[in-house]
């Protein structure tokens, strides 16, 4: 799986409620949810994002509550991939189970800009930067995953089995 898109960067500690606001939880249609993402931590990223964008951010990325709408926020704006230095567990597993893509990579933040180009290769871990020609090894993913990822999330894998 080859996933490519511009750069939106963030630091370390980027917690659930700043990628969507507690006050906002009421909010069950998914346009609507979307409408509110990264607000917490950059209020125009909504108006700034692309459909296939990439999120990269530092350590403990999604660290907080364990809610889905986190990571239903950011792939309804459209974030295609998230390449962080650390993830904290559960909003690692919810991407997953929700059929977004995410990437570990200890040394992604000194190596990308905000708006570069990345080319991401999901199975083998590879991080192409088009914009300063650097490639990079992040964790590749396993089978069981990328799996999941193609079949777009955990459900619809298993409707499909």
């Amino acid at each position: 799986m080859i996933k490519k898109g511009k750069v939106f960067k963030f630091g370390d500690n980027i917690d659930t409620d700043q990628i969507y606001p507690g006050r906002y939880l009421e909010l069950t249609a998914h346009d609507q949810i979307a409408k509110h993402a990264m607000e917490g931590v950059d209020p125009e990223f909504v108006n700034n994002i692309d459909k296939g964008d990439i999120i990269v951010a530092g350590k403990n990325f999604g660290c907080g509550s364990s809610r889905e709408h986190a990571v239903i926020t950011l792939k309804e704006a459209g974030v295609n991939t998230i390449i962080a230095e650390s993830f904290a567990r559960i909003f690692f597993r919810n991407c997953i189970n929700l059929g977004l893509p995410a990437l570990i990579c200890s040394k992604i933040t000194k190596n990308v800009e905000e708006n570069d180009i990345l080319k991401v290769n999901l199975k083998t871990g590879l991080i192409y930067n088009i914009s300063n020609n650097r490639e990079l090894k992040g964790e590749h993913l396993s089978e069981r995953i990328l799996n999941i990822l193609k079949e777009g999330g955990i459900k619809n894998l298993l409707k499909n089995s």
